[in-house]
């Protein structure tokens, strides 16, 4: 069986070190708040290339928090509007409701998958207060056409950064534009805030739930830590309704480990990526569009979180797989709108985003896969011929 992604493979690479700091944590006998926290914020924030980061319990949390944050502090309000891509995970929607926000659904860009751009504009009103782009699958959502309209309205953008860490935005999307000063930019630090995840699955796993803000804004960094601290910046002085929300020592320390190998891994990701676009020739799928000019594996603005391809057939295909041995998965079945949870907004219809949905595979994909299971999923993907 080829797994869809090997989690126990991964985290073995590294069980000397992730063994030493979980015995560190425990030794010191502190468990919250301390300095293998402090020393991985610090660390996340400098690879990131941002002022602060503040430690929380998860990527859910953490985009509740960055809104949470806005409305403490007077930049927005119960009913305002934010803008966010229809082609999501639930979570991204998730957090602009649970504050009371409206999410005001774009359609993605067939092509990236991610929020299209050139659609934003014709959806802002007054009450319209942020952008919320998610980078999906791993690919950055970023153009100075968006930063123009941020600026242009005066719109917050907060980056989902759950599936990206590591990628890389420059002008012209992929390496650096000779006719700009402007250098590559990593995901996290191109918006006024922005939310990472570290589920286990992500390129960046903890042995648990954990997530990250960033910002480079000082007044809503300290919202957030307090938010996150039961709205509170002193023991028991509570200046805001908070929630208890804080990323343990143990995980920020095992994470800490794996961080400094993060960037090797993201290569791993691209060099399986690139097998599979220059190998895979079935003309039932479509493959993720790249850059023609570059090599998959020096375009750094995708991290390959998830290798996702589309076909019309695509619970047979999946099944056809599955009968070989190789696990697939589907990111995502159902949109958001769609789900129970939001039974309002079930009779709005976004046909591309649905039809993402309708057609999209995601093949294994993981910095501890070999070549002969890379070469293995796509012979059979090529006889795939129903």
């Amino acid at each position: 069986m080829i797994k869809f992604l090997d989690i126990q493979k991964i985290n073995a690479q590294y069980a000397d070190e992730l063994k030493a700091a979980t015995a560190r944590v425990i030794d010191s006998g502190w468990y919250l708040q301390g300095s293998e926290l402090a020393n991985f914020e610090k660390e996340l924030a400098d690879y990131t290339g941002v002022k602060h980061a503040i430690g929380v319990a998860n990527g859910l949390d953490a985009l509740r928090l960055i809104l949470k944050g806005y409305i403490e502090t007077g930049v927005m309000q119960e009913g305002d509007e934010v803008i966010v891509p229809a082609n999501t995970y639930i979570a991204t929607i998730l957090a602009i409701t649970d504050n009371r926000l409206k999410p005001v659904l774009v359609e993605p860009d067939i092509h990236t998958y991610n929020l299209d751009v050139s659609l934003v504009e014709k959806h802002i009103t007054p009450r319209t207060k942020a952008i919320m782009v998610v980078h999906l699958y791993g690919r950055v959502c970023w153009s100075e056409e968006l930063e123009a309209i941020a600026k242009k309205y005066k719109l917050k953008i907060i980056e989902d950064n759950a599936q990206s860490i590591g990628a890389q935005f420059t002008p012209c999307n992929t390496v650096l534009n000779k006719e700009s000063h402007r250098a590559p930019q990593k995901t996290g630090s191109l918006g006024d805030a922005a939310a990472f995840s570290f589920y286990p699955g992500k390129n960046l796993g903890a042995l648990g739930d954990a997530g990250v803000v960033t910002t480079n804004d000082d007044k809503l960094a300290e919202t957030v830590r307090a938010l996150g601290n039961y709205g509170s910046k002193q023991k028991y002085v509570h200046e805001f309704q908070g929630l208890n929300s804080r990323m343990d020592e143990i995980q920020a320390a095992i994470l800490t480990v794996k961080l400094h190998y993060l960037d090797a891994e993201n290569q791993k990701r691209r060099e399986i990526a690139q097998y599979y676009c220059t190998h895979i020739k079935n003309e039932k799928l479509t493959l993720p569009i790249v850059n023609n000019e570059l090599s998959i594996m020096n375009c750094i603005d995708n991290v390959w979180h998830l290798f996702v391809i589309r076909c019309f057939e695509r619970d047979c295909l999946q099944q056809y797989l599955a009968n070989h041995d190789i696990q697939t998965l589907i990111h995502y079945p159902t949109p958001p709108y769609k789900q129970g949870a939001y039974k309002l907004l079930n009779n709005l219809s976004f046909p591309i985003t649905e039809q993402i949905h309708n057609e999209a595979l995601s093949l294994p994909i993981s910095p501890v896969m070999d070549m002969q299971e890379v070469t293995k999923i796509t012979q059979i993907i090529n006889s795939f011929e129903k």
